[in-house]
């Protein structure tokens, strides 16, 4: 994939060779390579790197049956990486902090980075886990079923946030979710947001003893319908339901919530307005669903960083716009829209 990457990133792509060669202090080096990268890095992103390993079916299988599938493919996910893919695929300047093994996928996840122009300089491999992976299953109506193994994800902690604490101050939006350990997430998103920078916090997979923290510390909480459902034990199967568990989820301390819809696009609400407000999306034919409410966020994450006086409502109405083009297309990041495939009026 011919993909121009800045000066910058050029900068951060022999950072895990320096650490092997030299023998130098891990801490020293990625503090020198933050010394280039503080001023212009935009969404910095905290969370898991997952190997998808792709089937595909007539059907979803039931449980204990064997069916065929006609497809198979392995590609590149995991909730934190999609979205930090999707963001630099549309411009952003954007940086991953998150932990793979030292194995194969491992290797592989790095250039996989690297081809989309991120900053690698807080992607750091261990021995002790294998790469997350994740086995999804898509039946032929686009539908998924996913089981993940978290893996390295789930030794992504203080040390790391540490080591990258210059990013998360001088980003201008930080993004987490809940595929690595929730103690970690809900951290990096207390240290941007009390040095100002931009939260965006997708609560995914959710779990029903969300910290109370986590909404205190979310300026954007973006869940969907599913997600807001286990959060608050109020079904969501319209958008005045949404409109109504968005409420509840302000009063939890949210600046602003979205709860995503899919084909109906999402319902925004604003702790300044908090009269939900409907943004529908433009109908198309699914393909594959994997991944794109992480195309959402990605989108959602650039808007943020390069049209901050945008209203929170026009963000999201592009951001779905977006996310319905990688529903047209197999794969998760492979499905991911580049800035020039996409209509001019969207920037």
């Amino acid at each position: 994939m011919d993909f121009e990457q800045p000066l910058f990133f050029k900068k951060q792509k022999d950072l895990h060779g320096m650490l092997n060669f030299t023998g130098l202090d891990k801490d020293c080096l990625l503090q020198f390579a933050m010394h280039d990268m503080t001023e212009e890095v935009d969404v910095v992103v905290v969370g898991s790197c997952m190997t998808d390993l792709v089937s595909q079916a007539p059907r979803l299988p039931k449980a204990g049956e064997t069916i065929h599938g006609h497809k198979f493919f392995i590609g590149f996910g995991g909730k934190g990486a999609n979205q930090c893919v999707q963001a630099a695929r549309l411009g952003a300047k954007t940086a991953m902090v998150c932990k793979v093994g030292k194995d194969f996928f491992g290797d592989n996840y790095i250039q996989n980075f690297k081809d989309n122009g991120v900053s690698t300089a807080f992607v750091e491999q261990t021995a002790e886990a294998a790469t997350g992976a994740a086995s999804i299953i898509v039946n032929d109506a686009g539908e998924n079923a996913i089981v993940i193994v978290a893996g390295a994800n789930m030794l992504l902690g203080k040390e790391e946030l540490q080591r990258a604490q210059a990013a998360l101050k001088k980003a201008k939006v930080v993004v987490c979710q809940l595929e690595v350990s929730p103690d970690t997430s809900l951290k990096a998103l207390q240290m941007a947001q009390q040095n100002h920078v931009m939260t965006i916090f997708n609560p995914a997979p959710a779990i029903s003893d969300l910290h109370a923290d986590f909404y205190k510390a979310s300026d954007i909480f973006c869940c969907n319908e599913s997600e807001a459902e286990l959060l608050t034990g109020c079904p969501v199967a319209s958008v005045e339901d949404a409109g109504r568990v968005g409420l509840e989820l302000l009063k939890r301390g949210c600046a602003s919530v979205i709860i995503t819809l899919g084909p109906q696009g999402c319902v925004v609400l604003q702790s300044k307005d908090p009269t939900p407000k409907h943004v529908p999306t433009t109908k198309v034919t699914s393909v594959d669903t994997t991944g794109a409410g992480d195309s959402f966020i990605g989108a959602l994450a650039f808007y943020i960083a390069h049209y901050p006086t945008m209203p929170l409502e026009e963000m999201a109405r592009r951001a779905n716009l977006i996310a319905a083009m990688s529903v047209q297309t197999t794969g998760t990041q492979t499905s991911y829209p580049f800035k020039k495939d996409l209509p001019t009026e969207l920037f």
